[in-house]
C-alpha cells in the first residue's frame, strides 16, 4: 500500500508531474503521506471511514421502487490545486454565472438574444425547462440562479474545461464541507501553516446570500430550507445546510400562502411569516396551482406569492432554462453577447445534433464520442462511445434521429487523475470538480469544491449514484506552504 510505486500513466495527474515528482502545491501532502508506513496509512484510512460514518454522510440510491441510503465513499488522498491557478478559475466561474443570469432574465423578458439571432428561437420553443409561468418576472438584481454548481474537468494537456452548469438545484456542497472536517480530524497536523484555503465559511455565505434576497429589509429575515422529505437522495444535505445556517427545515405541508399572497410557516406557536425559501424541490412540484396538480411536495399559491414579491425563492423557478446541455453549447456566445468578453474558462468542444451536418458527424463517429441527453443528470442516459457495444450505438443513433434537439456530443476526454486508495494499494482514478458559486449582492466562489472520483478502474463516470466517491479539495497558497 505504499506510495513509492504510484504510476499516473498517460493521464494528467493532479498530484504527480513528470518523472514521478509531486507538483509544487502537493509537495507537502505527498511528503507527509509517503512518510507514513503501511500500518499508519491503514489506521488513517480506517479513521476516515469511521469519521464519515459517524457524521452520517449518506446519499440515496434508487433501485426500481425502493431507495437505499449508502455512505458516501471517501478517499483520504486530497486533490490539490495551486491558489494562483484557482484565482483564474474563480474569475472564470464568476464571469460565467453572471452571463447565465443575464441570459435567463432576458429569456423571460425581452428575449433580445433571440431577436438578435445569437440564440436560436427553435431551441427556446422546444425547451422543457422554459416556464411560461415566469414570463415578465425579473427577480431582484436580475439573479435567477443564486446557487450554481459548475462541473470542471481537466484534459490530458492540463487544460481546465467547464463540462456542464447546474443551475436548478445543485447538490454536493455538504459533502465538500464534511470531507474537510474529516480530513481535519484525521490529519490535523497537515493544516498547520500549510496554506490550505478554508471552505468552512460556506454556510455563512449561503445564509448572507439568502438573507439579502428578503423582500423587506430586516436584521434577521426568516429563511427556510424547503425539502421534498426524508426519501430524497440529497436529504442529508438539506438537513445539514439548514442546521448549519440556523434555518428551519420544512416540507411543503409546513408552509401556507394566505389570501394576501403572504407565505407563513406552521409552528407550535402559530403561523410565522417566511421571507426567503431555499427550495430543494423541482420546479414541477413546488406549486400544484401553477404546475403539477398532483404534487404533494409543494405549496399551493407559492408562485403567486413569489410573483407578488412577497417571498424570495432560491433558486428562482425557471432558472433551469439555462441548465440544459444544448444551451451549454452556446455559453461562450452568451458570455460575449452580454458581457462583451471572451470566456475565461472554455467549454468542451460540442456537437449539436439539431443541426443536420453535426448530427451526421455524431452518428458516423459514435464509437469515439460521448453522447448526452439535454436534461438528464447523475450520469444517466448517456453513451460513452469507446466503451459501448454496437447494439448500444445503434440504439443511440435511432434516439438521436428521432429527437435531435435532445442530444449533444463531445469528444471522450482523457480526464485527469488523482492517487486513490484501492484494495491493493494506490492507483490513479479519474476525477472532476464541482465548485459552488453564490450570487447575490456579492458573488462568492468556494475555495475548490467537491472533487468526485470514479472508483472503478478506467471509469469516467464519477457520480455517487453510479459507484463514484469523493475527495477533499485543497487550494494551496504555495507562498505560505
Amino acid at each position: 500500500m505504499h506510495l513509492d510505486d504510484y504510476e499516473p500513466k498517460e493521464f494528467y495527474d493532479e498530484l504527480i508531474g513528470k518523472g514521478g515528482r509531486p507538483r509544487v502545491a502537493s509537495r507537502a501532502v505527498w511528503k507527509y503521506l509517503k512518510g507514513l508506513d503501511k500500518n499508519e496509512l491503514s489506521e488513517r484510512r480506517g479513521a476516515c471511514d469511521l469519521a464519515a460514518l459517524v457524521a452520517g454522510i449518506t446519499f440515496r440510491v434508487y433501485f426500481e421502487d425502493t431507495g437505499v441510503d449508502r455512505a458516501m465513499p471517501f478517499d483520504l488522498i486530497p486533490r490539490v490545486i495551486a491558489l494562483k491557478e484557482w484565482q483564474g478559475i474563480e474569475a472564470g466561474l464568476k464571469q460565467r454565472v453572471k452571463a447565465l443570469n443575464c441570459f435567463i432574465d432576458d429569456l423571460y423578458n425581452d428575449q433580445e438574444i433571440v431577436r438578435d439571432g445569437v440564440f436560436p428561437a427553435e431551441l427556446l420553443a422546444n425547451s422543457e425547462n422554459f416556464l411560461e409561468q415566469c414570463r415578465g418576472i425579473s427577480p431582484p438584481l436580475g439573479i435567477w440562479a443564486h446557487i450554481c454548481g459548475s462541473d470542471l474537468v481537466r484534459d490530458a494537456d492540463g487544460t481546465m474545461y467547464v463540462l456542464e452548469d447546474n443551475l436548478r438545484i445543485p447538490s454536493g456542497v455538504s459533502y465538500m464541507l464534511e470531507n474537510r472536517q474529516v480530513m481535519k480530524r484525521v490529519f490535523p497536523e497537515l493544516f498547520d501553516d500549510s496554506g490550505i484555503q478554508p471552505v468552512d465559511d460556506y454556510p455563512s455565505h449561503l445564509y448572507d446570500t439568502l438573507a439579502s434576497l428578503a423582500p423587506s429589509p430586516a436584521d434577521y429575515p426568516s429563511v427556510v430550507v424547503l425539502t421534498p422529505g426524508i426519501y430524497n437522495s440529497a436529504y442529508f444535505e438539506h438537513a445539514y445546510l439548514a442546521q448549519q445556517m440556523g434555518a428551519a427545515l420544512v416540507e411543503g405541508r409546513d408552509l401556507v400562502v394566505d389570501t394576501n399572497d403572504q407565505v407563513f410557516m406552521r409552528t407550535i406557536s402559530g403561523l410565522e411569516p417566511v421571507d426567503v425559501i431555499y427550495r430543494r424541490v423541482d420546479d414541477a412540484f413546488i406549486d400544484p396551482e401553477a404546475f403539477r396538480e398532483d404534487s404533494m411536495l409543494g405549496v399551493p399559491g407559492l408562485m403567486r406569492a413569489w410573483r407578488s414579491g412577497n417571498v424570495a425563492l432560491a433558486n428562482a423557478p425557471g432558472a433551469g432554462v439555462a441548465d440544459d446541455k444544448v444551451v451549454y453549447a452556446y455559453v461562450p456566445e452568451i458570455i460575449r453577447y452580454y458581457l462583451g468578453e471572451e470566456p475565461k474558462i472554455e467549454n468542451v468542444p460540442t456537437w449539436k445534433c439539431q443541426y443536420p451536418d453535426e448530427m451526421t458527424y455524431v452518428i458516423d463517429h459514435l464509437d469515439e464520442l460521448v453522447v448526452k441527453p439535454a436534461n438528464e443528470s447523475g450520469g444517466y442516459g448517456m453513451l460513452i462511445g469507446p466503451r459501448s457495444t454496437k447494439k448500444e450505438r445503434d440504439t443511440f443513433a435511432k434516439l438521436i434521429q428521432k429527437n435531435p434537439r435532445n442530444y449533444i456530443a463531445q469528444p471522450t476526454l482523457a480526464l485527469s487523475t488523482c492517487p486513490t486508495f484501492i484494495q491493493n494499494g494506490v492507483a490513479p482514478r479519474h476525477i472532476d470538480l464541482r465548485p459552488f458559486v453564490l450570487s447575490g449582492l456579492q458573488t462568492y466562489v468556494t475555495n475548490g469544491g467537491l472533487t468526485r472520483v470514479a472508483l472503478k478502474a478506467g471509469s469516467l463516470v464519477v457520480n455517487s449514484s453510479q459507484g463514484g466517491g469523493s475527495k477533499d479539495t485543497w487550494i494551496v497558497d504555495t507562498e505560505v506552504s
